[in-house]
């Protein structure tokens, strides 16, 4: 009877086992699309600046030293690859979670049982050493190891270890990523400080020019070929122009602080060269084709380290419907008295145990679980993807963006050159009263935009190319 209740049992144990590692639920399952289109303008050169390292792409030695100093220094550069320590140090966690653990232990205590107890009347009719009396209360001495092993069957395990692993590999990545826009951001606010002194250049001369024409007018004014009109308006050009200098000098405050923050260091002259800004010729960039993105952006091997912890931790919570078998074992030796620790075998313990447990009844927690990381793993799929698109668009929005800019470039620098020439001719013209102060002051003011228009331009291209080197996924190497 004993033997058939037995068999009951261990045949419900199974049936119930076998139950929940039935009852999965179901998942929406999506796969990446990891398709991009053959080429960015019908080439299938696949030369790519992506490949260049930064100290060859950018040539200027003041640039080269800011980055440099940006890359040892900044503070969230640094935040970062402490994430990659704590990365790793999950990794170490999840890879000794599926090794058994063995521990030692010691103890020592004191147990006074009740005489009229069946184990008080026991220890007062035993005798185990005829020289000796059981001493009372009845000391307790015991040393021993022990281990505890879950056995990894359905590699849950093992995935997490694997998870943890891509998420480290995701953390570098990142760091990949955060030093390619570190790189570009010194480097296009060093262009932006550059141009910005050009600006204050252009001003500080075309306030000379129009400080003389002002004494030209109050000569005129004195000579009677103009009123007091003329020389309040040309007064007022003067000081709007002065006025427009010191806006100039806070922006370049400002933006060598902004280039102090990035390298990680209180507010200090930045070196430069601006002399040459308008001779600067940005560097030529070859796009590959859109194949390279994968490979070459950080962001999108990041996205594609994401997207495979997040289907192994699907793997992971599946595995939490399974039964889990677990074995725990110890040994050892313990006796009332030191002296009998040694005699084996009468001091000699041992055990081991192993248990096969699984979820029956009121599974939410892992059914919330499992839906939980099956949204995740959807949403590191479309996350993926639009890294994918994204990376694609912004290559494609530069290139574009660098051939207009030429253009618009060489036509910009054929009208400061215009504008130019017409202020020589103004100032003459109003000298000899065949114009008159209206057309000067325009003729000075559109020359000064055309300027700033050139500068900003020039500008605008540096960062174009800054900009492709980061969307090709240059930088970080």
């Amino acid at each position: 009877m004993s033997k058939k209740r037995i068999t009951k049992w261990v045949g419900a144990a199974f049936v119930s086992l076998s139950f929940t590692a039935c009852s999965v639920p179901a998942m929406v399952q999506k796969s990446a699309s990891t398709a991009v289109p053959a080429s960015y303008n019908n080439s299938q050169d696949t030369t790519n600046t992506a490949k260049t390292r930064w100290q060859e792409y950018f040539t200027d030695p003041n640039l080269s030293a800011l980055i440099n100093t940006a890359l040892q220094n900044n503070q969230e550069l640094n935040i970062t690859l402490q994430e990659i320590q704590i990365a790793q140090s999950e990794v170490r966690a999840r890879k000794g979670e599926y090794l058994p653990s063995v521990g030692l232990k010691a103890g020592a205590g004191l147990d006074k049982v009740a005489r009229f107890t069946n184990i008080g009347a026991m220890e007062a009719n035993t005798n185990i050493d005829k020289d000796k009396e059981m001493p009372e209360p009845l000391p307790d001495f015991l040393v021993g190891a022990y281990a505890k092993w879950e056995v990894d069957i359905w590699h849950k395990l093992r995935n997490a270890k694997k998870a943890a692993v891509m998420r480290y590999l995701s953390s570098v990545e990142g760091k990949n990523f955060m030093v390619t826009n570190l790189v570009a951001e010194v480097a296009n606010s060093y262009y932006e400080l550059l141009a910005l002194d050009n600006q204050l250049d252009i001003v500080k001369q075309n306030i000379e020019i129009q400080a003389n024409v002002l004494n030209i007018v109050k000569a005129q004014k004195e000579a009677a070929k103009v009123n007091e009109l003329a020389v309040r308006r040309f007064e007022a050009q003067v000081l709007s122009t002065k006025s427009l200098q010191y806006n100039i000098q806070q922006r370049i405050t400002e933006t060598e602080n902004r280039i102090n923050f990035l390298l990680g260091r209180y507010p200090q002259p930045i070196a430069r060269s601006s002399e040459a800004f308008s001779e600067l010729k940005p560097a030529s960039v070859q796009a590959g084709i859109p194949a390279q993105l994968l490979e070459n952006r950080p962001d999108v091997k990041q996205a594609e380290l994401d997207l495979t912890a997040a289907k192994l931790d699907v793997e992971v919570a599946k595995a939490n419907f399974y039964p889990s078998l677990g074995i725990t074992a110890g040994i050892g030796i313990q006796a009332f008295d030191p002296s009998y620790l040694l005699k084996s075998p009468e001091s000699l313990l041992y055990s081991i145990a192993g248990d096969l447990t699984a979820p029956l009844i009121n599974r939410n927690a892992i059914k919330a679980t499992y839906y939980g990381a099956s949204a995740k793993q959807l949403q590191a799929v479309y996350n993926y993807e639009r890294t994918v698109l994204n990376a694609y668009i912004e290559v494609a929005n530069q290139l574009s963006n660098i051939s207009n800019l030429e253009k618009s470039y060489d036509l910009k620098a054929k009208q400061v050159e215009a504008l130019t020439q017409s202020i020589s001719i103004s100032n003459e013209l109003f000298k000899y009263a065949r114009a008159d102060y209206m057309e000067v002051l325009l003729t000075q003011r559109e020359a000064l935009e055309s300027k700033f228009e050139l500068i900003e331009t020039k500008m605008q291209q540096l960062n174009a190319h800054v900009a492709m080197y980061q969307a090709l996924g240059g930088g970080w190497n």
